[in-house]
Parts: C-alpha cells; structure tokens; sequence
C-alpha cells in the first residue's frame, strides 16, 4: 500500500472494531481498534502501513492519531463505563515525544465522558528497540491515570519473558494462531505454559487472541484465559457488536468444555486409584524377597513392562538412593545415577510431603522427558523408610489409554 495513498484518503480511514469476549459472563467487555481503508468500494487493513518501519514515523503517527480521534467518540457514544477500549500502538513511536500527544488526546477526551480506565494500550514488547526503562517508566506514568497496558502478539515471535515481567502489565495476549499448525513443537506448548505462569507471578489476565477454530478456543479456556478474541468468536466490524453476541454459545461450548474436563479428570483420578492397588500389590507379591533395591528394580521391570520405561528409587531429600533401570530394547542398568539429586525439580518436595501425608502413590503432570523428549507421566509411590519409587510411564502406554495424554 502507497503511503501517500493513506494521506491523501484521511477521510476514508476508520476504525473497526473486534469484540473481546470475557469467561466470567461470556459477554463482550471490551473492543480492539483496527485500522482499515476504503478506496474504490474495498475495505483494506492498514496493518502493513502501520508495520512498514520504511513509511516516515510522522506518517503513521497522523493516521493513528485520526483513527483514535474517531474511535474513541465512537465509544462514548455507547454510553458504557464496563467497556474497554483496545488502542494499539507502536512503542518506538510513542517514545519519540515520551508519549505526551496520546495521553493528551486521551486526556481531552476526558470533557467528553472518557474514563482513562476504560482504555487499554496495546504495544508489542519484541518490536521495541529503546530502552526498556523509559518504556517501562512511561507505562508506570500512564497507569497513575488509570490506563491499562497490554502486551500483544506473545507467542508468535521472540518474546522476552523477562522484559514482559519488568513492564508488569495488566493484560498478556497470547497469539494461538501456531495452533492452527499440522503438528506444533511442544516447545510451543512449553513457552505457552511459562507465560501462563508469569502472568500468575504478576498478576496479569491472559487474553488468548487469534482463535479461529472451536479447539483454540477449548485450548485457551483450560489454560487460564479470561479474555478470548478471534473470528471464531466474531469478526471486525464497522460498527461495535452487542455485548451478548455470542452469550449464549459461549454458554454451550463452555458447558462442553466442562463436561469433557469432568470426564477427564475422574478417568485421571480411577487411573490413578488402580495403578496405586497395582504397585501396592506388586510390592506385597515380592515382599523382602530381594537383597538390595537394584534387584527390587529388576523384579518390578518385569511386572511393569507394559507401561514404563524407567524406575528408581530416592530418599525424601531427593537423592537417589538406586541405580536407573531403563528400557531401550532391553532393561538395562544405569549406574551412573545412583545418589544424584532431584529435589531442584519443580514441586519434587512437594509431592513428597504430599506422599509422606497421604500415604498413597499419585500420577504426576504430562511433562518432557529429559532424556528421550517424549511426553511422559510420573507415578510416584511411598515405599517404607522415608524412600519413595517413582515410575516413569512411556508415550506409548499413555497414547493408548484414554484421557492420559
């Protein structure tokens, strides 16, 4: 798109608008302002205008200035203190006047109804080259107005987790478009999961964004999401949609959700009952009959053959306290690992306060395997004498049971 094109046709540049639905009431809570064109009876996206780093930075920063004008008049005319508006902006662009000329649009606006803590900016941290401190500093400024702060397009490309933490955001939105993909790395799924868990640790709401098919959807309501946005859902439009489009489907898909969640979790929990009576029993067959724990490892490979590829034994500090019996081909024993510590793992010592308490073995998360990077589940069991066994299951056995992977 010829950038003067855009300059010479300010009176056909608007805003549309993409509704962001919440989990809590599946209403819309808010809308995502986009820029479009419309020139010879065709509406274009002027997403590339606005990412073309090659179009002088007063270009861009006059067309977003005119399509905040329009939009934000547009909101209040909806007369709606619950609603947010979703304003994005380039971060190297904002900096180059300290982000004075948006706050006082923004503040101008104030005379005519506009709550700042409706508005919510959007930049995207991996696309800024300054310093991050500045931002960080004029983010912190804009907050004492009441303006939230999102951070866009997490997930899609080389995000800093640590400088997202620094900027301690209101809102994280997280690109589930490599969903759509045939066969996503895990890796994928790994850098969704340390996001999750950062927006925890700062107190942050996940918006899941780019959801165009109903698995996305399910994916971003089990995985913490609050907000959802995406043409599954609807569709930018001129005007803003009513807050209860898609209330009631939402309703429906969530109803399934849960019910298929529910079925999930009890399959998890009998699993988990029958192979706790399966070990238990193994154990009572063998008794004492062994003279140390790499011949108890032996006895148990053999009876265990079907489901798992690693056993071993470690005392309640995390120390290993046997050898590894491993499946290749064959079982075979791995010395090298006597007396190692795992106790740095995560949640190690608290599972085994939780086996110590509870006296019964459980089914851990599916997590990499360090070794083989296969998906696996851990059963962990307490043995006698402050020792605990943990039984590492194969792919291939949880791909087979049902609700295990």
């Amino acid at each position: 798109m010829d950038p003067l094109d855009v300059l010479t046709n300010l009176d056909k540049v608007f805003p549309y608008y993409q509704a962001i639905f919440s989990a809590d009431e599946q209403t819309v809570i808010g809308y995502e302002v986009l820029g479009r064109i419309k020139i010879n009876d065709q509406v274009d996206s002027l997403g590339s205008f606005f990412h073309d780093e090659s179009i002088p930075d007063e270009y861009r920063i006059e067309v977003d200035d005119h399509l905040l004008h329009i939009a934000v008049d547009e909101f209040l005319e909806l007369n709606n203190q619950e609603l947010m508006l979703f304003i994005n902006r380039d971060a190297n662009l904002l900096m180059l006047d300290h982000g004075e000329n948006f706050l006082q649009t923004l503040i101008e606006k104030q005379e005519k109804g506009l709550h700042l803590d409706q508005i919510v900016l959007e930049i995207t941290e991996h696309n800024f080259l300054g310093d991050i401190e500045q931002l960080y500093h004029l983010l912190l400024y804009y907050r004492t107005y009441g303006i939230k702060v999102a951070i866009d397009n997490i997930g899609k490309a080389g995000s800093n987790l640590d400088r997202i933490g620094l900027l301690t955001p209101d809102i994280l939105k997280i690109d589930l478009q490599p969903l759509r993909l045939t066969s996503p790395l895990q890796s994928y799924y790994d850098v969704l999961y340390s996001i999750a868990l950062l927006a925890r640790k700062i107190g942050a709401t996940l918006l899941y964004e780019d959801i165009e098919v109903n698995f996305q959807l399910q994916y971003a309501w089990k995985n913490g999401g609050r907000y959802y946005q995406g043409y599954f859902l609807s569709n930018p439009t001129r005007n803003f949609i009513e807050r209860d489009d898609c209330k009631e489907r939402l309703r429906l898909e969530f109803q399934r959700y849960i019910s298929s969640e529910k079925r999930k979790l009890e399959g998890l929990y009998n699993f988990t009952e029958k192979f706790n009576l399966r070990v238990q029993q193994m154990l009572n067959k063998i008794g004492k009959q062994y003279t140390d724990y790499k011949q108890l490892l032996e006895q148990l490979s053999k009876e265990l053959d079907d489901c798992c590829f690693r056993i071993y034994i470690c005392d309640e500090d995390g120390f290993q306290q046997s050898v590894n019996i491993f499946k290749k081909a064959n079982w075979e024993i791995q010395p090298q690992y006597y007396l190692k510590n795992w106790s740095w793992r995560p949640y190690f010592l608290a599972n085994i306060i939780r086996m110590r308490f509870d006296q019964k073995g459980f089914l851990s998360d599916v997590y990499s395997d360090i070794e083989t990077g296969e998906l696996i589940r851990t059963f962990s069991y307490p043995l006698d004498q402050n020792l605990y066994l943990f039984i590492d299951l194969s792919y291939e056995y949880l791909y087979e049971a049902d609700g295990l992977l």
